[in-house]
């Protein structure tokens, strides 16, 4: 009878470990909105415009930091304007380790700043800049549709595309 329990408890231990990995494998190395359609199952991407790489599965960002590779869940400060979705991505399929700053010297040689290769597609779309209220007209400004129409006009004027370059 002992045996039997046994058994049942390492059945039920390996049913729900199982279960659980799958539920977490599913979350982790989802590619981001900004990166390249067609390369799901690639780990790391190349960003020449910046000289930074991007971990997939770990959702990091790999930077030099005086000589010193640094892995971070946030981009550092500098790039922080950076505009991933029209920026270049290089998808390095060809390495499979947890080092591709090993070929940095190669990927900046062959990818330097504004590299543009193939065209690219993101996986999804740029997400609309927020204006938390600044630049808003206030109500009640009566006399001040000429300003408002200017600004209209204006509108129309600029090119509001999705940042996607060809």
């Amino acid at each position: 009878m002992k045996k039997l329990v046994f058994a049942s408890v390492l059945f039920m231990s390996v049913f729900f470990a199982q279960a659980q990995q799958v539920s977490i494998n599913v979350n982790i190395g989802t590619p981001p909105s900004w990166g390249p359609q067609g390369y799901d199952d690639d780990r790391y991407y190349y960003l020449p415009d910046i000289d930074i790489y991007y971990d997939v599965v770990k959702s990091q960002y790999i930077s030099d930091n005086n000589g010193k590779w640094v892995r971070e869940s946030r981009l550092p400060a500098r790039y922080r304007n950076y505009d991933f979705y029209s920026g270049y991505k290089v998808v390095l399929t060809d390495y499979k380790g947890d080092t591709p700053y090993n070929y940095h010297a190669k990927h900046r040689s062959n990818y330097p700043k504004g590299y543009q290769g193939k065209p690219q597609k993101n996986r999804g779309e740029k997400p609309a800049k927020s204006n938390n209220g600044k630049g808003q007209h206030k109500s009640g400004n009566k006399g001040n549709n000429k300003d408002k129409n200017s600004k209209q006009q204006s509108d129309k004027n600029h090119d509001h595309g999705n940042g996607n370059r060809r």
